[in-house]
């Protein structure tokens, strides 16, 4: 018998593939476009910055709350009343968080269960709150930003929406929340749909290589079944029973029939879901802005030197109401960050030098702004734009996407640097602080999985309704396909073991 040809034997091991892995990839495929129509309208759980800003109490004027204790000098320092109380919040180098009593400057190093309830109810007054435990991470608490602020305690609330919060251990603060709704829909949701059922804690190895390997076979299955798709249609003359596709009417058809009509869109989604996963780090940044460099912060120290009730003063004069004060440097500049309930910001800053005569701005000068940029990288800083409008990797999602908690405030400078990733950064005019960088491959990351994951382009998001439509539409035909895939495997499966049986 002669050796079969390699064509032929391609041939055959397409279909094969196509056959047994979409066997097992259908489902995965069907549950994916299921819950990726869920997460149009309801996002994972998430405590916003502006949600955050609007339940802190606001630190009053005419308290004689001395500056902050020496020991906040050591590390990044926020003031707010989140506990029911003014007390300093000090980052240390390390990580970890240390609560410091404003008053008194004695540090606190674990909230119970009491001072728990007590910030829960000042995070939504008038609800009843029941502590329901301490906890490491469950399924709504996988993020890494809150893995100093582990064990939390867990509260639920009697408030329309039945809102479950988690208040860290080490600050008092809630730092998550997730409704009712939420918590109910993200089970065929996000949740599902990020196959966190197989995530176990915030950095997890395993769970990250079996969504990688997941992905990239259902990748494979609708690229073959493509190739399959077209190999077996008629474009010309058709089959003896007039149809260009050679299966009777049924199932198979079927499914050959939406695979020529929706595999495209199927293999772009599955595709930029992949790519979501940064497989290898190749959408890592080569170099990242120095912050250190861009703070310069004293050798002695960079808060600014300024008693905190003459702040709140200033501010009050200024008849801007704060809930929280944050001491941060810029290119050597002492400064407080403060922020209201509505997430407005002011900074203070000192005239003399010696904190006596303070001042209070909206903004930054661009020229300040653009001196300390030049800072941020280790090449020429070859263009600054101020930008009053979004770009296509500054924008603004709603609160129920992946992105929704970035605040991507305007204006900003966007400052491009001529290094070897072209790296442009985004300078809040406002706060001074880096809002976000992008060097070529993050920008080609947001290209291969923000765009062909969520039609994110400014055009597309203005759309509105009509985006989404668009969107159902394309995912009620996916999940058509993969269910037909899903019918014609369990079938073949039955008729296989069966028959051995």
């Amino acid at each position: 018998m002669a050796a079969t040809s390699w064509p032929a034997r391609l041939r055959r091991w397409t279909y094969l593939t196509h056959r047994w892995c979409g066997v097992a990839g259908c489902l995965l495929m069907a549950l994916w476009f299921a819950s990726g129509v869920v997460m149009l309208f309801v996002g994972y759980p998430k405590l916003t910055p502006w949600d955050r800003l609007a339940a802190l109490p606001a630190l009053e004027a005419g308290s004689k709350l001395p500056g902050p204790p020496p020991q906040a000098r050591a590390g990044a320092l926020v003031l707010n009343a989140a506990s029911g109380q003014p007390r300093y919040l000090l980052r240390q180098k390390d990580g970890s968080l240390l609560s410091l009593d404003a008053a008194s400057g004695t540090t606190q190093t674990q909230f119970d269960r009491d001072a728990a309830l007590r910030s829960a109810r000042l995070f939504r007054p008038g609800a009843e709150a029941h502590y329901l435990g301490q906890l490491h991470e469950d399924r709504w608490t996988h993020a890494r930003s809150l893995d100093a602020h582990r064990p939390l305690h867990q509260i639920m609330l009697d408030d329309a929406a039945h809102t479950l919060v988690y208040v860290s251990s080490h600050t008092g603060e809630v730092v998550m929340q997730a409704t009712r709704l939420q918590r109910g829909w993200n089970y065929v949701g996000a949740w599902l749909h990020w196959l966190y059922v197989f995530k176990n804690q915030p950095v997890d190895p395993v769970w990250t290589w079996t969504v990688i390997a997941l992905s990239a076979g259902c990748v494979l299955v609708a690229c073959s079944g493509i190739v399959v798709g077209l190999w077996r249609w008629r474009f010309g003359r058709p089959y003896k029973s007039g149809s260009h596709s050679p299966f009777a009417p049924g199932w198979m058809r079927w499914h050959h029939l939406l695979g020529l009509g929706f595999a495209a869109i199927t293999l772009t989604w599955i595709f930029s879901g992949l790519m979501s996963m940064n497989p290898l780090g190749i959408f890592s940044a080569a170099q990242r802005p120095d912050l250190a460099r861009y703070a310069a912060v004293p050798a002695q120290g960079g808060l600014l030197a300024a008693p905190t009730g003459a702040i709140l003063q200033s501010l009050a004069d200024s008849g801007f109401r704060p809930v929280e004060l944050e001491w941060l440097t810029l290119a050597g500049q002492p400064f407080v960050l403060a922020r209201d309930a509505h997430d407005g910001t002011r900074l203070v800053l000192a005239i003399d030098g010696q904190g006596q005569r303070l001042l209070v701005a909206q903004h930054w000068s661009r020229a300040t702004l653009e001196r300390a940029g030049a800072r941020l990288m280790d090449a020429p800083l070859v263009k600054v734009e101020r930008m009053e409008q979004y770009d296509a990797y500054y924008y603004r999602r709603d609160s129920e996407a992946m992105m929704g908690g970035a605040q991507r405030q305007l204006p900003v400078l966007r400052l491009r640097f001529a290094d070897a990733g072209d790296t442009l950064v985004y300078l809040n005019l406002q706060s001074g602080q880096v809002e976000l960088s992008a060097d070529r491959a993050q920008r080609i990351g947001r290209w291969l999985f923000s765009l062909l994951h969520s039609w994110d382009l400014r055009p597309m998001l203005a759309a509105g309704w009509l985006r989404e439509a668009v969107l159902i539409l394309l995912s009620i035909g996916g999940l058509a396909l993969s269910g037909s895939g899903v019918v014609i495997g369990w079938r073949r499966l039955r008729r296989k073991f069966g028959a051995r049986a």
